[in-house]
């Protein structure tokens, strides 16, 4: 029996919200859009199954819309907080399955979290996260956060682990880090062994922390002045 796909309703089409339903859309699922500007709701029209201009604050537009069908609701209204607010409280009496909903700041965050959201995100700074490790170490390529400190990251592999096990690397023990899995052109190692050598264009993803993650940097540098 095929999977049915998710259905998603986006809410609020600036930037964030374009892109995530735009992509959304691209991934094959289906997505109701809809934003009070009609020019956002045009631009994101040619992607998404439906598309409305709509003031989601209006709760007969919004149930009429079809929202409350949708597996998965985000609300992505800009700064306006109070309406935010009312477009979740709103999503819960349709009895929307899942909420997210992006915050512009903790105060917001909190407030939202009270009302039942299911995850509240804050692109800009996540994004800002991203930026500065990417700075910090030129081997980062993408992080997945998985609680308050601890993340996925995907990393080239450091210089001074080229030609080496995992085993002499001794990376857990060195800096607190664990590698999960190593990416070796099309191939996938996952849970590699203490005996899987380190070779060049691999990429590692590894479980940890900024801090562990700038350790490992460190050492790389300190192994450059020393060559």
């Amino acid at each position: 029996m095929k999977k049915k796909n998710k259905i998603f309703g986006v809410i609020g089409l600036g930037t964030f919200g374009y892109h995530v339903a735009r992509t959304l859309a691209q991934g094959g699922a289906e997505v109701i859009a809809c934003d009070v500007n009609e020019e956002r709701v045009r631009e994101i029209s040619e992607y998404v199954s439906l598309a409305y201009v709509l003031d989601a604050t209006d709760a007969k537009a919004l149930k009429e819309s079809g929202i409350a069908k949708v597996d998965t609701a985000v609300v992505s209204i800009g700064e306006n907080i109070e309406a935010s607010i009312l477009v979740v409280v709103q999503l819960k009496e349709l009895g929307v399955k899942e909420v997210v909903a992006r915050a512009v700041n903790p105060l917001h965050g909190r407030v939202l979290e009270k009302l039942g959201v299911d995850r509240v995100v804050y692109p800009e700074k996540e994004m800002a996260v991203r930026v500065a490790h990417s700075l910090l170490v030129d081997e980062f390529i993408e992080e997945i956060p998985i609680g308050e400190k601890h993340s996925l990251f995907e990393i080239r592999a450091f210089d001074f682990m080229l030609g080496k096990t995992l085993r002499e690397l001794d990376i857990r023990r060195r800096f607190g880090v664990s590698v999960l899995a190593i990416k070796r052109g099309e191939n996938l190692i996952i849970n590699p062994m203490g005996d899987d050598k380190i070779l060049p264009g691999d990429i590692l993803v590894v479980l940890g922390t900024t801090e562990q993650l700038s350790s490992m940097a460190s050492q790389r540098a300190s192994s450059s002045r020393r060559s």
